[in-house]
């Protein structure tokens, strides 16, 4: 391993430098997240407005999906 070759205050330096690396990384992961969610409130907003029950469109495709779930186990059963 790299480690066995370096010194303490190497190591100790790798170790700061990737947590710092990684600590931008989610900040930067975080704001991606920040968007996107913005995005969806925009389109469910926009369906909302068009007329379009969102909960109840949740509704059926909970419900699809369940169905084919206890379709594909009779299947496997059968």
């Amino acid at each position: 391993m790299v480690e066995e070759n370096m010194s303490k205050e190497e190591l100790i330096g790798f170790h700061k430098g990737a947590l710092n690396t990684l600590g931008n990384e989610r900040n930067e992961l975080a704001k991606m997240v920040g968007v996107v969610d913005q995005l969806i409130q925009a389109h469910m907003k926009a369906l909302k407005d068009l007329g379009v029950d969102l909960e109840a469109e949740a509704k059926k495709a909970q419900e699809a999906a369940k169905q084919q779930a206890e379709n594909a186990l009779d299947e496997r059963v059968a």
